[in-house]
């Protein structure tokens, strides 16, 4: 069984910065991308960005230029540095990590961006 457990998530004044961190666990056989999605009030969950097996990554036009995913493979654990954080950024960040059968998700963690 393959756990998911996001942390780094709070309340943060606009402009200012968080880092999420997604730490996986469990028997994991093959990975081919982790990535981090977001759900606001009222809205349909969202792809933030999201990095692939060979390190490709991608991002959601919204973040881009702002947010950096990365990951330490030894410690099966993906990062989301979120810098100029926006009041329109805030929502529960999921964590998700894709393999060649499933789809894995974190609990969330609630980012709050005050102006």
């Amino acid at each position: 069984q393959v756990q998911l457990v996001e942390s780094g998530g709070g309340l943060v004044q606009a402009g200012g910065s968080l880092r999420l961190s997604c730490a996986a666990s469990g028997t994991i056989l093959s990975i081919n991308a982790r990535g981090w999605y977001r759900q606001a009030p009222g809205k349909q969950r969202e792809l933030v960005a999201r990095i692939y097996s060979g390190g490709r990554t991608n991002y959601a036009d919204s973040v881009k230029g702002r947010f950096t995913i990365s990951r330490d493979n030894a410690k099966k654990v993906v990062y989301l540095q979120m810098n100029s954080l926006k009041p329109e950024d805030t929502a529960v960040y999921y964590c998700n990590l894709e393999t060649g059968l499933s789809y894995y998700w974190g609990q969330g963690t609630q980012v709050t961006v005050s102006s």
